[in-house]
């Protein structure tokens, strides 16, 4: 349980800190003097410093251990928080997000890896979907607290960013008493407090069949090289699909909604500042809800289902959008209701359904490097939307952009279902023989 509340911690740390920037920003722009451009590089040098943390978390944790790197992602958390809450200087601001980045890239990596290193196998899968679930509800959380910060006559934006150094504190003080995965501590043979790890989350009965069959494991795996993933054809297909997943979920424009929803609310659509930060509230409980859905709907109806329902839906959702911003600016309900649904399509398919593929399309010896690289590329293109986002705006309006987003949504639709295969109860060596079988054998199925 200690260890289920901690990486819930830090998921809920990665939600609220990505998230809190959509209401800060609306008093950023006003105490800093922000233009389009500057505003946009606020949003986006968060993610920049998520990139680098994900890159370098997977060699890291592999020196020092998981809960090393943990441990320092909520003191960057911590120490992010508490920075931008007391910036004097725009630069001040910009470097403290950064440190949040750097926290945000390590955890997203480190944390769903730990859990399923250190998690029994009867509840491996409850454990690693509360990490997700917490990120989703930190997003709501960010939402909310923003919405009743707005009530403040002055420094709203400082509480809001402050507010994240609470959990952080927590976080670091919980992971003094949780252990270290037993798998990495068998890596560096350290099998004596491998097993005392093991016999406080396993049966006693099993801990030295559990040891047994890790070492076998471990002894059995070759590593994987960043060289044999780009110059393997074997890997080519899988590699190929994986980045262009983790670019789909991205440039379909969620997060134009998640980091900039107040501002579009509040200028493109006609509401007050305050409907406008109860509407983010409203988008964080849809994103909760349809979260959960799809953690109950994707082994049942599979990967490719969701993937396509969610990328057609969201075409459709924007166009409406895009349709509402332009034809009814005064009416914020109908710009809502279009908006609830393309969120509600992104957490029911794209959002769970990438990070599942991303985990299944690579053999086991080369997962943790590609896994590492394929999440890299999705901050790069998080980012990428986030710092064009209001000069798009800008240069061509709102309705234009969100109709693009439509078009891409489309077009993703369309590999998703040309490219995309299967792997429903599907073992991952079957997955890997499918993806690498010759063009002239039997296509792969779906």
């Amino acid at each position: 349980m200690l260890v289920a509340a901690s990486t819930a911690i830090a998921g809920l740390l990665f939600g609220y800190d990505t998230a809190v920037i959509n209401g800060a920003l609306v008093y950023l722009k006003a105490d800093f003097q922000l233009t389009s451009v500057t505003t946009e590089l606020t949003a986006a040098v968060l993610l920049w410093g998520c990139a680098v943390g994900a890159g370098a978390a997977g060699f890291v944790s592999d020196r020092f251990g998981r809960r090393v790197v943990l441990l320092a992602s909520g003191v960057l958390f911590c120490i992010s928080g508490l920075g931008a809450a007391l910036s004097t200087q725009w630069w001040h601001l910009l470097t403290a997000r950064v440190l949040g980045g750097l926290a945000i890239g390590c955890a997203s990596l480190i944390a769903p890896l730990y859990l399923a290193e250190i998690s029994p196998a009867h509840v491996r899968g409850r454990l690693v979907t509360l990490y997700q679930l917490a990120i989703v509800t930190g997003i709501l959380l960010a939402f909310m607290s923003n919405y009743g910060l707005t009530q403040l006559s002055a420094n709203n934006w400082r509480w809001m960013f402050g507010l994240g150094a609470a959990p952080a504190l927590v976080l670091c003080i919980s992971l003094l008493w949780i252990p270290e995965s037993p798998r990495w501590l068998l890596q560096v043979g350290q099998r004596a407090r491998a097993r005392t790890v093991l016999s406080r989350i396993a049966p006693s009965e099993s801990v030295d069949e559990e040891l047994t069959a890790i070492s076998s494991s471990i002894s059995s795996e070759s590593h994987g090289s960043y060289r044999e993933l780009f110059s393997g054809k074997a890997l080519r297909k899988p590699l190929v699909l994986t980045v262009m997943l983790a670019i789909i979920q991205q440039v379909t424009g969620i997060n134009t909604v998640l980091y900039y929803g107040s501002m579009i609310f509040g200028e493109h659509a006609g509401s007050s500042r305050s409907e406008a930060f109860g509407m983010n509230v409203i988008v964080g409980v849809v994103n909760l809800v349809f979260t959960i859905a799809a953690l109950f709907s994707i082994d049942r109806a599979g990967r490719r289902p969701l993937l396509l329902t969610a990328t057609a839906g969201m075409a459709v959702c924007l166009v409406g959008f895009a349709a509402a911003l332009a034809w009814m600016p005064a009416h914020p309900a109908v710009a809502l209701a279009a908006v609830l649904g393309y969120v509600a399509f992104f957490a029911y398919g794209l959002g769970p359904g990438v990070w599942v593929c991303l985990a299944e399309l690579f053999p086991n010896h080369i997962r943790g490097r590609a896994m590492s690289f394929a999440t890299v590329v999705l901050w790069l293109a998080v980012s990428l939307v986030t710092a064009t986002f209001l000069t798009l705006v800008q240069t061509f309006s709102a309705p234009v952009v969100f109709l693009a987003y439509a078009i891409i949504c489309g077009l993703s639709f369309l590999y998703i279902w040309a490219r995309l295969p299967e792997t429903k109860n599907r073992t991952l060596e079957e997955i890997q023989a499918s993806l690498t079988r010759d063009l002239q054998a039997k296509p792969v199925e779906r």
